[in-house]
């Protein structure tokens, strides 16, 4: 009697690790540092096991390699509120660049509470990933102790300065700077700023205030406390009424720097329902370059942080701290710093500088 054929005759196996280097003619061993994208590693040697990979079509098993060693293959991003477009599009490439790296990511909204933040960095999920990307609101510079936290930190935003973790961070002060700066140059000379916190020391508002008063100063504008629209959150409506507090009173700007793109949104609403128009009687120009931005109605002018940029630096150090690889080619023991630059994005509800030239 024959026997009988086992489940798995005629099955094609999947390549394997072992197939990749004997097809790119290295070691296992040098298969594995290509794929976990380790930096000591040739051009020549990075290109021929990659060439190797897509001939087989080998895929890598990231639950088991996870497992074997030790690891989760989740990292955990905590931000204020996924409502938020800036937020939902800063989730949305930090998800898309680590699942590029064989990440998942686990994103805890702590809704702007220094309760969830505070357990966003010491609550038992903790235990659940392999790293935390943070990027906190209510914390501040007397909270820098709550960081030291025995597992991969990456931080982003202006709330908290140290060189005890890693730090991602944007332009803040030169992307306010660079807004008013245009405006001034298009032929605005009362350039209004929209959603000042007024007791705010560090953070965006603090430092985009700060651009937009230096913007001024380096084009010889006299500041004037009038032009400024506090705003204690930075939603649609909130850009409303700051925006309608300044035009009921009687001050009446020719340019106006919103401190983000919902404050901008809800300006424009503001200034259309006074009778008047964008850009032609009041330039404005929002922060974030949101998704929604260039669908308004004029398009919105706006500072394009690098998100993009963001995102791909933060995951990054991530995966390197989580490899135990001293990231971006710091010295052992040193944290990374980086400041992303912002550009300045030109459509619909800002003029011209016609024959005038900025350098930006």
């Amino acid at each position: 009697m024959s026997t009988p054929p086992s489940p798995d005759s005629g099955r094609i196996s999947s390549p394997t690790m072992k197939d990749v280097a004997s097809t790119a003619g290295v070691s296992v061993k040098t298969v594995s540092n290509v794929i976990n994208d380790y930096e000591f590693v040739s051009d020549a040697t990075r290109k021929k096991v990659n060439k190797a990979i897509k001939k087989l079509g080998y895929r890598v098993n990231v639950p088991a390699r996870n497992l074997r060693l030790g690891y989760t293959g989740m990292i955990s991003l905590a931000i204020p509120d996924l409502a938020m477009p800036y937020f939902a599009q800063l989730s949305s490439l930090m998800i898309e660049e680590s699942k590029k790296l064989g990440f998942r990511v686990l994103v805890e909204p702590t809704q702007y509470s220094r309760d969830g933040e505070l357990e966003a960095l010491h609550g038992s999920q903790r235990s659940m990933t392999d790293g935390l990307i943070y990027s906190p609101l209510e914390l501040g510079m007397d909270d820098v102790s709550e960081l030291d936290v025995d597992y991969p930190l990456v931080v982003l935003g202006e709330r908290i300065f140290s060189d005890r973790f890693d730090h991602v961070a944007t332009e803040n002060v030169e992307g306010a700077k660079r807004a008013t700066a245009y405006l001034i140059n298009t032929g605005c000379r009362r350039v209004a700023v929209v959603g000042t916190h007024p007791k705010e020391k560090v953070g965006s508002a603090a430092l985009r205030f700060q651009g937009y008063r230096q913007g001024l100063e380096e084009a010889g504008v006299d500041y004037d406390p009038r032009l400024v629209a506090p705003s204690r959150m930075w939603h649609r409506i909130d850009g409303v009424k700051a925006m309608n507090s300044l035009l009921d009173s009687g001050i009446v700007p020719d340019g106006v720097v919103a401190l983000n793109d919902m404050l901008a949104a809800g300006v424009l609403h503001s200034i259309q329902m006074h009778g008047m128009t964008v850009p032609d009687d009041i330039s404005v120009i929002g922060f974030d370059n949101s998704d929604d931005s260039q669908y308004l109605s004029p398009s919105l002018t706006t500072i394009d942080p690098g998100l993009h940029a963001v995102a791909r630096l933060a995951v990054r150090v991530l995966k390197d701290r989580v490899n135990g690889v001293q990231p971006l080619n710091t010295k052992p023991g040193e944290h990374v710093f980086r400041k992303v630059s912002s550009s300045l994005v030109v459509r619909g509800t800002t003029r011209s500088i016609s024959d005038r030239e900025m350098a930006f």
